[in-house]
Parts: structure tokens; sequence; C-alpha cells
């Protein structure tokens, strides 16, 4: 559909009516999208604000000869709809490692507890041998939960610029929390 490739460029020039028009001819497949990864009505409908915020900032990154419009906006859509998958999933992962690490039973041998105390203190420690950009990245993904797309966006730096640092840091805080598990 030449029309969505002709929207997207007066959208790069910050046309709002195009905007709306582009909108109006893709909402419905864009949402559809959304729901069918997500399987969420309420994450579908922020997945598909995300993905329209997306497309009027980066409206001016389409490229007519890489492919049609309406694939380059669907494509866009489902990957930000699996990073929400992947975000909730490594929440929950984090909610549930923190509920068992912290939840102790009465009776807990006090030994069990100095020992996660002091796992708990050398991680935190471990934060600080790391650079500030490192433990910044760091601390959004795993303990906001932010995919590292969304780590990016919120850091305003490129997606490999994210998981170089995302890697680095946590081999430089495998090595400080390394004698832990000796």
């Amino acid at each position: 559909m030449r029309e969505l490739a002709d929207l997207l460029a007066r959208i790069a020039a910050h046309d709002q009516a195009a905007f709306a028009r582009f909108y109006d001819l893709t909402c419905d497949r864009v949402y559809g999208m959304a729901l069918r990864v997500l399987r969420d009505a309420g994450y579908s409908e922020e997945a598909t604000q995300e993905v329209y915020l997306q497309v009027w900032r980066s409206a001016a990154g389409f490229d007519p000869r890489s492919g049609s419009a309406l694939s380059w906006l669907i494509t866009m859509t489902h990957r930000r709809a699996v990073d929400r998958v992947r975000s909730e999933a490594a929440s929950h992962r984090r909610s549930t490692m923190y509920g068992i690490t912290t939840n102790h039973p009465p009776g807990d041998d006090v030994g069990e507890i100095v020992e996660a105390r002091e796992r708990d203190r050398v991680v935190r420690d471990g934060l600080g041998v790391l650079t500030d950009l490192q433990r910044e990245s760091v601390e959004l993904a795993y303990f906001q939960g932010l995919s590292y797309r969304e780590v990016a966006e919120r850091l305003d730096v490129a997606l490999p610029t994210v998981k170089s640092r995302i890697r680095d840091g946590l081999r430089r805080l495998r090595v400080h929390v390394a004698p832990l598990s000796a």
C-alpha cells in the first residue's frame, strides 16, 4: 500500500494529519498483532500506544526499498510485544527469587540468615565496582525488569551498547561475587 509509505514520509516531517490517517488505516492490525503475542488486552493497548509513539519518533528511518510500510510497522509491533513478554517474564522471575530469598520460614538456621545477608552485601558492594553506565544498565534490567530494548530507550543509547554494558557489567560483578561460591 503506497499510501502508507507516503504517510510515513509526511509523519517524518511531523504532519499530525498524516499520523492520524496512518493510525486509522493500521491500528486494527497493530492491536491485533500485539494481542496475538501478549494475550492481554491491557498490555496490548500499551504496546500499541508504544508502537505509535515509536512511529512518530522514527518515521524518518523507514526505507521503502527495504519493504512495505505495513511490514515495517507489524515487525515493530511484534518486536515490542515480544520485548514486553520477556520483560514480564524476567520481572516475574526476579519477584519469585526475591520472595524465595527474603521469605524465611520460622526457625531458619541463623547461619543461613547470616550467609544470605552476606551474599546480599557482597552483591550490593559488587555494584560499586561497575562503571556508572554499567551499574545503571544492570539495575534497569535486573532490578526494574526492563528489557534490553527498554533500557536502550530509557538511556537513549543503541541496543548493542546496552547489551555490551550489561554483559561487561555482569562479568565484572561475577568476578567480585565469585568468592561466595567457593
